[in-house]
């Protein structure tokens, strides 16, 4: 059984940091891509940012260009998602998910989910 778990997530002010990591379990981690959604309250889950199989390629949604690093260390099965310069409008919940597509945006390309971790930026 595939599962992925987020940690991390918490309570920062307004141009503060954090970092979330996604462990998983259960599958071939290396194999896949990998990457982050976010849901705030009433709101789509919206694309964060992927990450290739082997890690060499990346992409952002725009308004996190800049701010977020997504890394992944395959010998750990675990992936990672820096974020600095926080801003109110990136409260949510956010998810870790893996896809058999090459780092998609669209969440319908990913089959496995976390469960999700709060971050709240506070203004």
């Amino acid at each position: 059984q595939v599962q992925l778990v987020e940690s991390g997530g918490g309570l920062v002010q307004a141009g503060g940091s954090l970092s979330l990591s996604c462990e998983t379990s259960g599958r071939t981690f290396s194999g896949y891509s990998m990457g982050w959604f976010r849901q705030a309250p009433g709101k789509e889950r919206d694309f964060v940012a992927c990450i290739n199989s082997s890690g060499a390629y990346s992409r952002y949604t725009d308004s996190v260009k800049g701010r977020f690093t997504i890394s992944r260390d395959n010998a750990k099965n675990a992936m990672h998602l820096q974020m600095n310069s926080l801003k109110p409008e990136d409260t949510a919940v956010y998810y870790c998910a893996t896809s058999s597509h090459f780092c998609s945006s669209d969440y319908e390309d990913y089959n496995y989910w976390g469960q999700g971790t709060q971050v709240t930026v506070s203004a």
